[in-house]
């Protein structure tokens, strides 16, 4: 297992060897930071117990969460708006979401051009869809879908310590640039900014699997190889749709 204040403590160090690196979690709270004002209304979709949410939900003007699992809700960190629902039938008005917030989400749609039309639908022409997922061409990734699926949960708490309360089927079926661009810009979402985010620590055990996960990082931040890094972060505007 890689306990999680080791992860951190090999990103601390990845940080000092890369000047100005920003590891996905920090570009993901600047980019909804970007678009965060008094007046905004932001859906945060597949809550969770809380996220970026937290830095942010006070200095809007309505934050809401929604969630299927409902543990996740009772024991969310910061929210009152919390709903349980299907993000296939979103329990909202149209058009009345300024924002939505939609991390660690992308993978485990097993529908998601119909959950990215429910999620057009209550979000206001010009506003702004953001996201945090990992890439499905990452070699991270393509180990967790390799691996039968009844070791998955197995996998993901003996990799990363994490409960499997908090482990989730996964899909897989939108993580990868072309897939969101495509599926989004159906629904009337255009992409405004799309980063490819490494991180050397997600299998630092020791501290040479950090050195080679560093030489991989220099190696896939040129050409093609680029799209293969870990994560991605971007946001979507949502426009009108020509008729």
């Amino acid at each position: 297992m890689i306990p999680l204040d080791k992860q951190e403590r090999y990103r601390d160090i990845y940080r000092s060897l890369r000047p100005g690196y920003e590891d996905s979690v920090a570009l993901y709270a600047r980019l909804v930071g970007r678009y965060v004002t008094p007046q905004t209304t932001v859906l945060d979709a597949g809550c969770g117990r809380g996220g970026v949410i937290e830095l942010y939900w006070e200095k809007v003007k309505q934050a809401v969460g929604l969630d299927a699992d409902l543990p996740s809700l009772m024991e969310h960190r910061c929210l009152e708006g919390l709903v349980r629902g299907d993000l296939e039938r979103l329990p909202f008005p149209s058009v009345c979401f300024d924002l939505i917030l939609c991390s660690w989400l992308m993978e485990h749609l097993t529908t998601p051009g119909v959950v990215f039309e429910e999620l057009a639908r209550v979000l206001r022409p010009g506003g702004h869809l953001v996201l945090l997922a990992p890439n499905v061409w990452n070699y991270v990734t393509l180990g967790q879908r390799l691996a039968p699926r009844r070791f998955h949960k197995w996998l993901t708490r003996r990799i990363y310590g994490r409960d499997e309360k908090d482990t989730f089927p996964l899909a897989y079926r939108a993580n990868t640039r072309r897939a969101l661009d495509s599926k989004l810009r159906r629904v009337g979402l255009v992409n405004e900014e799309f980063h490819f985010v490494g991180d050397p620590s997600y299998v630092a055990g020791n501290d040479l699997l950090f050195r080679l996960a560093v030489w991989w990082e220099r190696i896939t931040d040129w050409g093609p190889l680029r799209h293969t890094k870990v994560h991605l972060v971007a946001s979507y505007v949502k426009v009108l749709r020509q008729v």
